[in-house]
């Protein structure tokens, strides 16, 4: 297997484990969310400040007001999906999550007046069935399971808007600055919410740091790191289809170290996700590239 492809392989692992440790930790969800990305920040400022200090200096107004609007959509999706975790299992919750790029090309049609190949959108709703088979199932669980499923899609529509509005800021910023810009203004954002919430920042078992620090490097730094490495050399597809095996990564780890079992239903709709947005992206892709060739 060629690095690239093995990078992919292990960001997945990575990525998957950032459910388990929210799911894991004793604190607020916010509070989780917020150490997440103000510790990945902290590990990243030495490196990323002094290396990129040139460019920071340069950066224009318009595109910082890009970042900080994509730093406020990040941290809704970090508070939205974590919130998730405490109200449905992360079998449910990371599949649900993972609608982004569906919700993606539809504001990509609303606002950006770009086209979706009516192949893409059939699969797209191959997707949202599997939505509301989870949702029907939840449906017998109680008010709460529905607020969990609520959350977790809600958490996608942030990820997909961060996603959007991070196209402008990309145009003119490296990844590396871009990436510690966003994280930093995120999780001054999340930390703020919390304080004004009446959350305490620091009282919480040595056990909740390591996991604070765990979600950092591991899915944070690590996975999406790797992610973007090997964008460098494989096409974005690629990568795309790779992040829906967190769904699947997550769901294994769930259920080995949370004793999550799925029930019939999250595995049925979760399998109708899957399947919709592989064929999605793959249609999506497909449409791309005969664009390019026409041009």
């Amino acid at each position: 297997m060629s690095k690239p492809y093995m990078a992919i392989l292990i960001g997945i692992m990575a990525i998957s484990f950032g459910s388990i440790f929210a799911k894991m930790a004793q604190a607020p969800s916010l509070i989780t969310a917020s150490y997440r990305l103000a510790l990945a920040v902290l590990i990243m400022t030495p490196f990323t400040v002094f290396a990129n200090f040139k460019e920071f200096r340069k950066i224009d107004k318009k595109i910082l007001g890009w970042t900080f609007l994509s730093g406020v959509f990040l941290a809704l999706h970090f508070a939205t999906w974590i919130s998730s975790l405490k109200y449905i299992t992360v079998s449910s919750s990371v599949v649900l999550v993972a609608l982004q790029p569906v919700f993606v090309a539809l504001g990509s049609w609303l606002f950006l007046k770009e086209p979706i190949p009516f192949k893409a959108l059939l699969t797209g709703c191959i997707a949202l069935i599997g939505t509301v088979i989870i949702g029907l199932g939840d449906f017998r669980l109680g008010g709460e399971a529905l607020w969990g499923d609520l959350l977790a899609i809600l958490g996608a529509l942030f990820a997909a808007l961060y996603w959007m509005v991070g196209r402008f800021a990309r145009k003119t910023l490296s990844v590396s600055t871009y990436t510690y810009l966003v994280y930093s203004m995120s999780s001054v954002l999340l930390i703020s919410f919390a304080y004004l919430q009446g959350l305490p920042l620091f009282s919480y078992p040595g056990r909740d740091w390591l996991l604070f620090l765990a979600a950092a490097v591991v899915p944070t730094l690590g996975g999406h790191s790797l992610f973007n490495w090997a964008l460098g050399y494989v096409p974005s597809f690629v990568v795309s289809i790779a992040i829906l095996g967190e769904a699947i990564g997550a769901t294994i780890l769930a259920f080995f170290l949370l004793q999550e079992i799925p029930t019939t239903t999250q595995l049925v709709g979760g399998g109708f996700i899957i399947l919709g947005l592989y064929l999605f992206l793959r249609e999506t892709a497909k449409s791309e590239a005969k664009s390019e060739t026409v041009s």
